[in-house]
């Protein structure tokens, strides 16, 4: 897919036609229409809909030739993809003020459809999203999709600095985007609704931050510890879990400010290690009773050869016995930083083959 950077209501779609079009009526759609498809977990307001995560999306179908999305953004930081008849896809960054945005124009007068996907991690802030204005007609929603995949992980699942091909691994949200993750690909692979409950940083026992993820996978609103979700919204057939990565590093840096909020001075055992590893799988388990769950790891350096971290997870799913919780490793791709989307694509090829080959769903 080629990228380009999509500006407000300014800046000429690639999908411009030579042939003048025909005036279509416009349509103007709330965020509460039926007609949209939503993915994430997001908080439907009165007039509005609050977007928090990384890959959250805005589906629908229209007839017409050109579509306009009003936003807010709360610090001006978030970028999004728009992805047109699942070919093309744009990017573009959100502003504080509330705006009208140019997702398409000049579109062939037809049958389109138009995903409004958040490329970048939640601490860039949240989005509100107000509605459209169609040059054509919003169609009836597709048929909703059956099947339903979750994943909990760190950077790598984010797709952190996943188009940075400088040599470096830079913080700018601009070469993050979750949309060529592995994580989204299975998902588009196996057409399932997409939930990713992600932070770059972020571990079980231990993050780069005072958050590890089980304080933090049961938040709509990551940024407040009070603002739960409700999972009885959405029952995933599946769940993949992709941590232990950044554990692996800070359990080795005793003056880390993490290290020494949640060790003191004294570095965790094997047996502590697994304990908080099964521990979280048991909290999933409580809230997703029947899912299917691939304890997953991979593909920086802790899956390299001779590490200890895929034997913890293992030992944490034997332990537990149960035969809807799987193992799956990702081998040692990423030897210079984060993956990049080469990596993404074969981590994505590793995943669907075991889904396919293990997973009934």
């Amino acid at each position: 897919m080629n990228s380009f950077c999509l500006k407000a209501l300014i800046t000429l779609s690639p999908f411009a036609c030579a042939a003048p079009q025909t005036p279509h009526p416009v349509a103007t759609v709330g965020p509460g229409h039926e007609a949209l498809h939503y993915n994430g977990r997001l908080r439907q307001n009165k007039d509005s809909v609050t977007i928090f995560w990384p890959g959250t999306t805005v589906r629908f179908k229209f007839r017409g030739t050109g579509v306009k999305a009003y936003l807010r953004d709360e610090r001006g930081e978030n970028y999004f993809n728009v992805v047109i008849d699942q070919d093309s896809l744009q990017y573009f960054k959100t502003g504080r003020q509330k705006s009208a945005y140019v997702l398409a124009e000049n579109l062939r007068d037809s049958i389109h459809t138009l995903e409004l996907v958040k490329r970048t991690e939640w601490d860039k802030g949240k989005t509100w999203f107000y509605g459209l204005q169609i040059d054509g007609e919003l169609l009836q929603a597709e048929p909703a999709r059956t099947r339903t995949i979750e994943f909990f992980g760190n950077s790598i699942t984010a797709g952190y600095a996943i188009e940075d091909y400088s040599g470096g691994d830079s913080p700018d949200s601009t070469y993050t985007n979750n949309y060529a993750t592995y994580a989204a690909i299975t998902a588009r692979y196996f057409n399932a609704n997409y939930y990713c409950t992600v932070k770059s940083g972020i571990g079980i026992l231990v993050s780069w931050f005072p958050l590890t993820m089980p304080e933090m996978y049961d938040r709509l609103d990551p940024e407040d510890p009070q603002n739960k979700w409700d999972f009885s919204t959405v029952q995933p057939q599946v769940v993949v879990v992709n941590l232990f990565q950044n554990d692996s590093w800070l359990i080795n840096m005793p003056d880390h400010e993490s290290f020494k909020q949640r060790f003191g001075a004294h570095r965790p055992d094997e047996k502590q290690i697994v304990a908080a590893y099964k521990d979280f799988i048991i909290k999933l388990r409580n809230v997703y009773p029947q899912a299917h769950i691939i304890c997953a790891l991979g593909c920086m350096d802790a899956v390299k050869e001779n590490s200890p971290w895929p034997g913890y997870v293992s030992a944490a799913v034997k332990s537990l016995a149960d035969p809807r919780v799987y193992t799956h490793f990702f081998p040692f791709l990423s030897k210079a930083g984060h993956p990049r989307e080469k990596e993404n694509r074969e981590m994505a090829e590793s995943l669907i083959s075991f889904i396919e080959n293990n997973i009934e769903w």
